[in-house]
């Protein structure tokens, strides 16, 4: 059954019914969409909506009224699950840039693997617009954006362990984005 979530409108148009309110993380969940749409030459003619409308909903379990587990990739997926959003868009959702990492550190491993993690050029460049965006939408290089993280989440803290540990997947990840659009190390 198609569903708005099908198109990058229809999540953007989620997106803003849920994120505005968090200030930097509306700015930057626009600006991973606008990289993303940048990256979409990364993926195939078909799967580029899709990347896109990822972006837009990668982070809305962040919202308040989404919030279940305290786990955004999670909450944010369930909420899109409940939505009937697309089985992929979901698993994407769930699983951007390593969640898997942080959901060991939170003890919510069992949760998150009801979702299948695709290992695909659309979940590379989803990593990509992320982990290239900072937190108020800036544009950063990979490391400078691993390395912001890891300043603002304390020593110890969940977010801090998962990004030290996600941090070799992840740089594959963005790398083999950038060879596809051409862009070289």
């Amino acid at each position: 059954m198609p569903s708005a979530l099908d198109t990058p409108q229809g999540a953007a148009k989620l997106a803003e019914s849920l994120l505005p309110p968090l200030g930097n993380r509306w700015l930057h969940t626009q600006a991973v969409a606008a990289r993303a749409r940048e990256a979409s030459a990364a993926v195939s003619e078909v799967d580029r909506d899709l990347l896109i409308s990822a972006a837009w909903l990668h982070d809305i379990g962040y919202a308040p009224e989404l919030r279940d587990t305290g786990f955004h990739p999670l909450d944010g997926a369930r909420h899109l699950e409940s939505l009937g959003a697309p089985a992929r868009l979901v698993q994407l959702v769930a699983h951007h840039s390593g969640a898997v990492y942080e959901a060991e550190q939170r003890g919510l491993s069992a949760e998150l693997a009801v979702y299948q993690r695709e290992d695909s050029p659309v979940l590379d460049a989803l990593i990509f617009a992320d982990m290239t965006t900072g937190p108020a939408g800036q544009a950063f290089d990979f490391d400078t954006r691993i390395d912001e993280i890891l300043v603002r989440y304390k020593p110890g803290s969940e977010v801090h362990n998962a990004i030290s540990k996600a941090r070799p997947y992840l740089g594959a990840a963005v790398e083999r984005t950038r060879t596809r659009l051409g862009l070289g190390s």
